[in-house]
């Protein structure tokens, strides 16, 4: 064979290599894709979900779609926390369903669950006011408050926080399950002084408006200090988790730039209620506002209480802890559905008898927002001395 023969037929198998590379190259994706398009996932109802086959080995290839394609499942189930007490002021922890009768703007609704809830976790905030007319009680509410969280605080599941306040709600311990952190953050708190003269005054307020902070030394904004404790931090927590705020004051408001019925609504839509103890000033011209204080609690589903000694205050904090451990949990999916952002009043009636005649008191708080699901609690850890946002300044009243 000729020089120039076996060039040509060398030259012809190595075309014919490289054609069939290059076929199966381009033909192996078209094998590895799909037969069938990916369909996108339904939403699955409680009653129609399927159950996983536990035999059926994991899909390797199956890959993680992001969130915009993905549905949720949402649920509509209203939780509501309530205690009862008897004639006598005493717990009752042996109610059934069939004893109570629960109703949605005056609908009667369809229990979904019923139990006693004496282990969920708690997310509380102790939220003390440290103003000039806090001088004389502030040690013996310090006093109460250590006994409170050692004796309340479950460390592995319940979380607390510590706050005081004057013009503004200032974080002196985020929440934590560490007690030693919060006895600590406990023991440094100290009262907020007016300065001492008429013309410090000023020019402390000047600069404080200056700067867009309004802590102005020997002012007390307690509705604004809910309004933040329950947005920035109770808004925050688990679904899950019990919220309370311990407000600690004598109820006078002299700077906040929302009403009364502002913080309420906050604390009704972060799902929080609101103890409050009622500390009466010691000082002469400081006024004590009972009804203010006793109607925030009571809207919430909290109490009110005004202890007039140190045994009293001790036994206030004793209750709240009682209270927030003997309580039920009823659920329901309401038959209006709408995430329409309106209040929905709730009422739990008694209908057994045999309760009737105890004279039986239910306590839980007056409605909720029909709010769309809140999104996942972000974990943000505030240093100790952070204030908190306060609401904008074109809502002062």
């Amino acid at each position: 064979m000729k020089f120039k023969d076996r060039l040509i037929i060398a030259a012809a198998a190595c075309a014919l290599i490289c054609a069939l590379v290059l076929s199966n190259c381009v033909c192996a994706p078209a094998h590895a894709q799909d037969p069938m398009p990916r369909q996108r996932p339904r939403r699955v109802s409680d009653q129609t979900a399927p159950q996983a086959n536990a035999n059926q080995p994991p899909d390797k290839n199956s890959t993680t779609q992001p969130d915009e394609d993905v549905e949720h499942v949402e649920t509509n189930l209203v939780n509501i926390l309530f205690n009862a007490v008897d004639k006598d002021r005493r717990f009752v922890t042996t109610l059934k369903p069939d004893d109570i009768r629960i109703y949605e703007d005056n609908a009667p609704q369809q229990i979904a669950q019923f139990e006693r809830e004496t282990d969920l976790p708690l997310s509380l905030a102790l939220l003390i006011d440290v103003s000039r007319s806090q001088l004389e009680t502030l040690a013996d509410e310090k006093d109460a408050a250590h006994i409170f969280v050692e004796s309340l605080v479950h460390p592995a599941k319940d979380k607390v926080a510590v706050l005081s306040f004057t013009g503004d709600a200032v974080v002196e311990q985020d929440l934590t399950g560490e007690v030693a952190a919060l006895q600590h953050a406990i023991n440094d708190m100290e009262i907020v002084m007016p300065p001492d003269d008429q013309q410090a005054a000023a020019i402390a307020a000047i600069k404080a408006r200056a700067s867009g902070d309004r802590r102005l030394p020997g002012s007390t904004a307690v509705w604004d200090a809910i309004w933040a404790t329950t947005n920035e931090i109770m808004a925050h927590t688990p679904e899950r988790m019990r919220r309370a705020v311990i407000l600690v004051t004598d109820g006078d408001d002299t700077s906040s730039v929302l009403k009364r019925e502002e913080a309420v609504d906050a604390a009704l839509k972060a799902n929080t209620l609101i103890y409050a103890i009622g500390i009466e000033p010691l000082c002469d011209d400081c006024p004590f506002r009972k009804k203010e204080l006793r109607h925030v609690a009571e809207q919430t589903g909290g109490h009110a209480f005004f202890p007039k000694s140190d045994a009293e205050l001790r036994a206030a904090f004793a209750q709240i802890q009682q209270e927030l451990r003997t309580q039920y949990l009823v659920s329901y999916v309401p038959t209006n559905r709408t995430h329409d952002g309106t209040f929905r009043t709730v009422r739990i009636d008694v209908v057994n008898h045999d309760w009737q005649k105890q004279k039986l008191t239910l306590n839980y708080r007056g409605g909720y927002y029909a709010n769309p699901p809140a999104p996942s609690a972000i974990n943000v850890t505030r240093p100790r001395g952070q204030h908190l946002n306060n609401p904008p300044w074109h809502r002062k009243h």
